[in-house]
């Protein structure tokens, strides 16, 4: 069954920047969409970013839009979130997550298939 691992959260200054990954198996993902959704204590789940695993489009929320870029690596299964200016208020967990065929690439919090275990991002002042 697909299996999604996400590793690389830690803690880091404001104005820091970390790279979590994902490591994708159990499927070829050639028609997925693959995202990353984020929770911080007391809040809802909500969307980070997504990219197209086919053509690499991706799309982004507002309030990551330009500090924030997700990639893929083919040849490793792998998502990328490389989050620069970090801010405390991006700290949270941050789940990747995968859709099936989708017909879009925005992903909302009901669109997934398929979810990692999360990893925490904490960021200090």
């Amino acid at each position: 069954q697909v299996q999604l691992v996400e590793s690389g959260g830690g803690l880091v200054q404001a104005g820091g920047s970390l790279r979590p990954s994902c490591v994708a198996s159990g499927d070829t993902f050639t028609r997925y969409v693959m995202g990353w959704f984020r929770q911080a204590p007391g809040k809802e789940r909500e969307f980070v970013a997504a990219i197209s695993w086919s053509d690499r489009s991706t799309y982004y929320s507002d309030s990551v839009k330009g500090r924030f870029t997700i990639s893929r690596d083919t040849a490793k299964n792998t998502v990328h979130l490389q989050m620069n200016s970090l801010k405390p208020e991006d700290a949270a967990v941050y789940y990747c997550a995968a859709q099936r065929s989708p017909a879009t690439v925005v992903l909302t919090t009901t669109s997934p298939d398929y979810w990692g275990q999360g990893t925490q991002v904490t960021v200090s002042l």
